[in-house]
């Protein structure tokens, strides 16, 4: 796991390098459509959360992540005109996304297929547009670097829907990743922190809520932490009861952006309680209301998430180790999951 969170700047790299002069395909197929609807479960479902958000705040698209038990288990048909859907699968080989894209298209909609499975992979043979990222082939059951390459397929996808945001951006997240995996601030501090507890908050909004969900998904499969992932408007609706000494915050934020003023606020918060709230990103503001902080990027929120998650990333292997678990093999889990 820990040498494949290294390779992350140069599985970006390649990934931009071949889906960027893509975009021109994606702005035809996105032509026919209104709306999206993501398509994807684990860690793909959290990248899917990343499109929504990003689709929805910059393309003026509105995007709805799919349940796949309507196609596979319920077999509905719906109606799907006028929807470009798109479905992420590292493998490419989860049968229950790639049966749920192929019922998408028999619904009438265009579709796009994300994954690190090449295009040879059955997702992506039975896509209208298959984006393959290039993250080259992942042996930790934790996904990392195949996590990092499909937010920037997204992004691509985002930019080829007309997003209002500049393209320049994701050229320096392969940089900022670099930094971060450097640098990812006080590490240790928060691995003891949370070394001796069974639970953990892991909370951000808007873009970063994708980070929050990704990172909580790690800790439990990797450390074995009962991990809840939530937007800090829900968790401000009653789970906070839940983060009191045993139980730390972890909060994500971009380092701008309209949800920072608010995770600071919540870290506040929970500093206030007695809690610990350890972040991730968020600037000198976020570090200082919190009680240790590791490193954001210097990147605009449209693309933070792809260097949010680094921190989180390196937390979990750091973490794991510290616990006596190997984090290339949790238990109870395999490289590909297959759901009826």
């Amino acid at each position: 796991m820990r040498s494949e969170i290294a390779e992350q700047p140069e599985a970006l790299r390649a990934t931009l390098d071949s889906l960027l002069p893509r975009i021109d395909e994606v702005r035809a197929l996105g032509e026919r459509t209104r709306q999206l609807l993501f398509i994807a479960r684990g860690t793909s479902d959290n990248a899917a959360v990343y499109g929504r958000y990003l689709v929805e705040a910059h393309a003026g698209r509105l995007s709805s992540l799919a349940a796949p038990s309507i196609a596979t288990t319920y077999r509905r048909k719906l109606d799907l005109g006028g929807v470009l859907a798109v479905a992420i699968s590292q493998s490419g080989r989860t049968e229950e996304i790639v049966e749920t894209l192929a019922w998408a298209k028999d619904c009438g909609a265009a579709t796009v297929g994300v994954t690190n499975g090449g295009p040879d992979s059955p997702l992506a043979q039975a896509a209208d547009l298959a984006l393959c990222t290039v993250a080259g082939t992942e042996e930790a059951v934790p996904a990392t670097k195949t996590y990092t390459t499909q937010l920037a397929a997204l992004a691509v996808l985002a930019l080829g829907l007309g997003a209002d945001v500049d393209r320049s951006d994701l050229l320096r997240v392969p940089e900022a990743v670099e930094k971060l995996i450097a640098e990812p601030g006080d590490l240790e501090a928060v691995v003891a922190g949370l070394a001796d507890r069974h639970g953990v908050v892991v909370s951000g909004r808007g873009l970063a809520f994708s980070t929050a969900l990704e990172t909580a998904l790690k800790l439990k499969e990797a450390c074995y932490l009962h991990a809840m992932g939530l937007s800090y408007a829900d968790l401000l609706h009653g789970p906070i009861a839940v983060v009191d000494r045993d139980t730390p915050a972890l909060l994500v934020a971009a380092e701008d952006g309209p949800t920072l003023q608010g995770t600071v606020a919540l870290a506040e918060r929970v500093v206030s309680a007695g809690a610990a709230a350890y972040t991730i990103g968020g600037g000198r503001a976020l570090a200082a209301a919190g009680t240790a902080a590791l490193n954001g990027p210097d990147l605009p929120e449209w693309v933070a998430p792809m260097g949010l998650v680094i921190p989180g990333q390196l937390l979990t292997e750091a973490l794991a180790r510290r616990l006596g678990i190997d984090p290339d093999a949790p238990r109870g889990l395999n490289k590909v999951t297959q759901t009826d």
